[in-house]
């Protein structure tokens, strides 16, 4: 069987059992789970291991990176952090930043067992409409419980730069459009400048997801409701935390509604909880005030349509080859009218 992309199993499998103290993982077999522009994650299994026995290996994507957006070091340092907190996350095991063993850093955690949601619940799991109802209530409070985590306590206090959080987002997100323009868009410029002149103040600074969302978590397969592990912490700092729940109610169609930029549409199931309830449930966790909640959904459209532009940018230049882009310009529309819906009526 070919090595996957990114690990060579002859390297990983001796590398391991050296830092790990075991020879059971000398000799090894990879399995490539998520690649594309995103961080590479591996599952890891001794040679005559049982699947229980496998590790988690992640790393950049191969080629020119922006060392920023890839930084596993700080990936594994957040995920380390909040170990001992009540935000479920995998076990770190081993950090390696020489780029001469696999070509760049990469960190090793546990593997947990849990349901990968996407676009589609498992035949047979979360049937009844309450169970559905659960699942959005789990993943709320475990958002709750995550910006509610002392991230000076807990080791994070240089973790990112909160003052000016909110207002440097919407330059960096503007900066990303204005260097990945597609075509003219007077629609997007507007909402950039109108996000751009109504920043509202930050109430609380907590340790932010980035991109926190149904199909970034693993759900407890034996009791819907229950959050086994939060994933893909690439995006994470200290900021505001109303710009996680802004992400979040983007990624939440509710019943009745279509997806108009390639979310899955789980959440408009029966049982489900609204937005609106999404948010009632939120500020009753946090004691956040939610006033201006419509801000940060106008931002988080906005963020969206810059970062489907800069595909679609990407893809014209031929830099997306092997991957179908086809549509994506005919999303940065409706995503820019949600972000001026939310602005100008309240909409989440």
């Amino acid at each position: 069987m070919p090595s996957p992309v990114g690990a060579d199993p002859a390297v990983v499998g001796p590398y391991l059992a050296t830092v790990l103290g075991d020879e059971s993982w000398r000799s090894v077999h990879l399995e490539l789970l998520a690649a594309g522009m995103s961080n590479l994650t591996y599952v890891v299994t001794p040679e005559g291991g049982a699947p229980g026995d496998a590790v988690i290996l992640r790393r950049p994507p191969t080629g020119a990176v922006l060392a920023t957006a890839h930084d596993m070091a700080r990936e594994h340092r957040v995920i380390s952090a909040l170990g001992p907190t009540p935000v479920p996350v995998p076990r770190t095991l081993h950090l390696c930043t020489d780029p001469a063993v696999l070509g760049a850093p990469f960190y090793v955690m546990e593997r947990v067992v849990g349901l990968h949601v996407v676009d589609r619940l498992p035949d047979g799991y979360a049937d009844d409409p309450a169970q559905r109802r659960a699942i959005g209530i789990g993943l709320v409070d475990v958002l709750a419980d995550l910006h509610a985590v002392d991230h000076e306590a807990v080791g994070l206090a240089d973790f990112g730069r909160p003052e000016g959080f909110m207002a440097r987002q919407v330059r960096r997100w503007t900066t990303q459009w204005d260097a990945t323009r597609d075509r003219d868009r007077p629609g997007l410029d507007a909402l950039a400048a109108r996000l751009a002149e109504t920043v509202p103040a930050t109430q609380r600074n907590a340790v932010v997801h980035g991109d926190y969302r149904l199909d970034n978590c693993l759900l407890d397969p034996d009791r819907p409701g229950g959050v086994r592990a939060v994933l893909d912490w690439e995006m994470s700092t200290i900021g505001d935390p109303l710009a996680d729940l802004g992400m979040l109610s983007v990624y939440w169609p509710q019943a009745g509604e279509e997806s108009v930029a390639g979310q899955s549409t789980v959440t408009a199931l029966p049982g489900f909880p609204t937005r609106a309830e999404v948010a009632e449930r939120y500020a009753v966790r946090s004691g956040l005030d939610l006033t201006h909640l419509s801000w940060y959904v106008g931002f988080a459209y906005f963020k969206f349509a810059a970062i489907v532009a800069g595909i679609v940018a990407r893809s014209a230049a031929g830099a997306m080859a092997g991957k179908d882009t086809s549509g994506y310009a005919e999303r940065i529309d409706p995503c820019v009218e949600l972000g001026r819906a939310a602005l100008d009526d309240g909409a989440i």
